[in-house]
């Protein structure tokens, strides 16, 4: 039991320092981009040595990758919480309103746009990247697909993919309309999105 409980006690450590470290890089990579962020800098921004950074991670790429996993790891647990909710419909709405939020936030934005960026110039990234978005898109699919047949609609996967991508296009979009226009009002914004979505969760 006690050497159970020390190494749930050193795995809670190491995620904490990874943890620490994400945060440190997420920050240099939206003030200075993924090539002008060096371990160097990362390891000042997160207050520890580099080689303590490289203990846990082998380099920016894997950082990333640790990054895109755990936005990954949200974005499922959200669309399995859609699925489970007594109304999938009404809970896929009104996340909209968090989800646009989110995608305006500035910070957020800054930095899923950098490392999309990167992804078009970087087959690894890119690989990082398509893998998750894969995952994302699949778990998406299956909560339309119960959604829409509940509602007596026997879509053919084309139509599916369809409202996948357009969900996706609104969202992601929105990080790059808070770099064209700041100002924007959001609260609009989340007003008009809400609509939008339950038509096409609901069009025939």
């Amino acid at each position: 039991m006690r050497i159970e409980n020390e190494n749930t006690a050193e795995a809670s450590r190491a995620e904490a320092r990874r943890a620490q470290i994400r945060a440190a890089a997420a920050e240099c990579f939206r003030q200075h981009g993924f090539h002008g962020t060096s371990i160097a800098r990362i390891s000042q921004e997160a207050g520890m040595s580099p080689g303590h950074i490289y203990h846990y991670f082998e380099n920016k790429e894997a950082i990333i990758a640790d990054i895109v996993a755990e936005d990954l790891k949200r974005l499922l647990e959200m669309t399995a919480g859609w699925r489970a909710a007594a109304d999938v419909k009404s809970a896929m709405v009104e996340c909209a309103v968090q989800g646009v939020a989110e995608n305006l936030d500035p910070g957020i934005a800054a930095l899923q746009l950098e490392i999309v960026a990167e992804a078009a110039r970087n087959p690894h990234i890119a690989d990082i990247v398509r893998a998750a978005d894969q995952q994302c898109r699949r778990s998406l699919t299956e909560t339309l697909r119960a959604l829409r047949l509940a509602d007596g609609r026997a879509d053919d996967e084309a139509r599916i993919a369809g409202m996948v991508e357009t969900l996706a296009a609104m969202f992601e979009g929105l990080r790059v309309r808070v770099v064209r226009n700041p100002d924007l009002d959001g609260e609009a914004v989340a007003r008009t999105f809400r609509g939008v979505i339950l038509h096409l969760l609901s069009e025939p």
